[in-house]
């Protein structure tokens, strides 16, 4: 005759007829102590054991792909485009292309410089606004057109003041 289990529902070990636990030996490392009987050796219930994520599906074999990310972790950057590409670039303003350019070009036209520095301006508010790239370009173009437009009105002024003395030291004749 066997009797029923306890009301905790975990059966009695001398019941069953396994050996009850032995008593820890407080004076060995955890890793020394007797296994527990229902525990199998070398079990670690501090090890992470991630649950089986096919576990119910019916084919035993995963999927090739999972449609989507696991529950509960972050979404990964870049997901919903081809692995390995990312996020497409932000398109570079085009202003501020054309702006660096004109500034260069008035090392040598004298005219364009002011009118890239004007430009850069308006390509830094067009860029701020539309969240286009190309900022640095414009910035580079502001800079160059101002200081080509100031050494270009340096120069002029001083051919002028150049002319102006000539004129005021020449003898009429």
């Amino acid at each position: 005759m066997t009797q029923p289990p306890p009301s905790g529902g975990w059966p009695d070990p001398a019941s069953t007829g396994q050996p009850a636990t032995p008593p820890a030996d407080p004076t060995l490392p955890v890793s020394a102590q007797p296994p527990v009987p229902h525990q199998p050796t070398g079990y670690d219930p501090y090890q992470y054991q991630p649950a089986d994520p096919y576990a119910g599906m019916g084919s035993g074999t995963p999927p090739t792909a999972a449609p989507y990310p696991p529950a509960g972790y972050p979404p990964q950057p870049g997901y919903g485009y081809p692995p390995g590409y990312g996020q497409p670039p932000r398109q570079t303003s085009s202003l501020a292309i054309v702006a660096l350019v004109l500034s260069l070009i008035g090392i040598g036209s004298c005219i364009t410089a002011p009118i890239g520095a004007i430009m850069g301006h308006v390509a830094m508010r067009q860029i701020r606004e539309n969240g286009e790239s190309g900022e640095g370009m414009a910035k580079a173009a502001i800079i160059v057109g101002w200081i080509l437009t100031g050494l270009i009105a340096l120069v002029i002024i001083g051919y002028a003041v150049a002319i102006g003395f000539v004129i005021a030291n020449s003898s009429t004749v």
